[in-house]
């Protein structure tokens, strides 16, 4: 992927070594165009950076995750499809905020993220990663989480509850939910090769979306959450906590 014009690469390692000149000046130097900039964090293979930018042309989509191997995939599709609108950043996600200016990002999608059962502050829909997010969203920037996990969709739950973030939407069974508009369902259609593993085997897909405004202060609810009584598909021991039979 070194080779690839959209992937740029800039883990722990090389970071503070090597300057990120397009904080600030994605839509300038790479997309070339005033158009909203929305992030997948966790993006895995790039299913829905690619999706989302096939299904909207004029929005600027930026897929991150740490792992090359998986991203390549993505990466390499939207090449092969001559797709503009979409770049790959191959970062660790706990220094997001040193790539996007203040203002810089619109929303954000959060897809199927590990949840971390064990450790707070690696959940992605933690206060410790909102508040990041906050130095580079707009005021009020949604959020997208979509997610197989009842511990990690419960947490979130509270944490937006907790933090009277503006709620805009919420599902616990995302296929059997009559409520969503046309437009919703054909955006959330899209699967990542691990969501279909799970609905094959009967798991419920959960989504939620809210607003993050910048100057709510933000604490954890300390509720105590069960945690999943499954292992996902070809994640075993993903949280290091021992499951329930």
């Amino acid at each position: 992927m070194a080779r690839y014009e959209n992937v740029f690469e800039y883990p722990y390692s090389v970071v503070d070594s090597v300057p990120f000149e397009m904080k600030g000046r994605w839509r300038e130097m790479y997309f070339h165009n005033s158009n909203p900039i929305v992030l997948e964090l966790g993006c895995g293979r790039g299913e829905y950076a690619v999706g989302l930018a096939r299904m909207f042309p004029d929005v600027n989509f930026i897929g991150v995750d740490i792992k090359g191997a998986r991203m390549w995939s993505g990466a390499t599709q939207a090449l092969a499809e001559g797709l503009k609108n979409v770049a790959f950043l191959r970062t660790n996600i706990e220094i997001i905020d040193r790539f996007f200016a203040d203002g810089e990002v619109q929303e954000i999608w959060l897809t199927f993220s590990d949840p971390q059962m064990k450790n707070v502050r690696k959940r992605l829909t933690s206060t410790y990663f909102m508040e990041r997010y906050r130095r580079f969203l707009v005021d009020g920037g949604v959020i997208h989480v979509k997610t197989d996990s009842n511990f990690l969709f419960t947490y979130t739950t509270l944490m937006v509850e907790h933090n009277s973030l503006p709620l805009l939407f919420r599902t616990e069974d995302l296929y059997h939910d009559g409520s969503l508009d046309d437009d919703t369902r054909r955006i959330l259609s899209i699967q990542t090769y691990y969501e279909s593993q799970w609905i094959e085997r009967g798991l419920n897909i959960r989504y939620m979306k809210f607003r993050l405004p910048k100057t709510l202060p933000l604490t954890e609810s300390g509720v105590e959450i069960p945690v999943d009584d499954y292992r996902s598909y070809k994640r075993s021991g993903r949280s290091g906590v021992k499951t329930r039979a």
